[in-house]
């Protein structure tokens, strides 16, 4: 699919992703989000909480260190534990000193002041962020992410980071959104694999793909056509039905 949109990775960060003990979701919320405000998705990665390989992943995708992408997102370790190393990792990878930033401590803060809760330094560290940074707001526990070059750091705990999300992404420069059309076939993928091959060819500024299928009805094939322009979209659906004989 052909687009001139900002190119985007997510970085998942997380020894409970690697080990099975907790199902990741985050980067699937952030992925409908993108497509829908005119991000182009290309790559999610999940690592360790380990700083050198949180290190090179970001180096690897934010543009502004030499990486291949206009914007990363991270999702998971800025906590207040021992393992929370992302501010860390972030600030080395930026070359920036990390710190208290008064201002995070100052949203803590506030809150525990709200609810009668003691700051300590284990909660502290939550305002822990490379200096440089500008905050990202958190509307449901106050300890913010925080973004610095193209690398935009979010909680790992699903509700906290859709909050993140929803407060971050307006405030970035997106592009067109991702159109799409979809049919459902009862015949498998071998079945329609040449017609859908033929419309592609014939639209090369879609994308079009096939995704099997098995439910209590039986099984097919969900055919999918995707692109920036609508009307094109829509030119593609009604010829592969047509080829197809829907």
């Amino acid at each position: 699919m052909q687009s001139d949109n900002p190119t985007a990775a997510i970085l998942v960060i997380g020894d409970e992703i690697l080990s099975g003990r907790t199902r990741e979701g985050n980067a699937h919320h952030l992925a409908g989000v993108l497509s829908a405000t005119g991000f182009d998705l290309r790559e999610i990665r999940v690592v360790a909480d380990d700083q050198d390989q949180i290190v090179a992943a970001i180096r690897a995708f934010d543009k502004s260190l030499g990486g291949a992408y206009d914007l990363l997102f991270t999702s998971g370790g800025i906590g207040p534990t021992h393992d929370d190393i992302t501010a860390d990792a972030v600030g080395a990878a930026h070359g920036a000193i990390v710190e208290v930033n008064e201002e995070a401590r100052a949203m803590l803060q506030a809150r525990y002041d709200r609810i009668g809760v003691e700051m300590n330094e284990n909660r502290l560290r939550m305002a822990r962020v490379p200096v440089g940074a500008t905050l990202i707001d958190n509307a449901v526990s106050a300890a913010p992410g925080f973004s610095i070059g193209n690398t935009h750091v979010m909680a790992g705990v699903p509700e906290v980071f859709r909050a993140m999300v929803a407060w971050l992404i307006p405030q970035l420069p997106g592009g067109r959104p991702t159109q799409s059309d979809s049919v459902e076939v009862r015949r498998g993928e071998s079945e329609v694999a040449e017609d859908l091959k033929a419309v592609a060819l014939e639209f090369p500024d879609l994308s079009l793909g096939s995704y099997p299928f098995q439910n209590e009805h039986g099984w097919g094939t969900n055919l999918v056509v995707r692109g920036l322009d609508g009307a094109r979209v829509a030119e593609a659906m009604a010829t592969l039905r047509e080829r197809l004989d829907l």
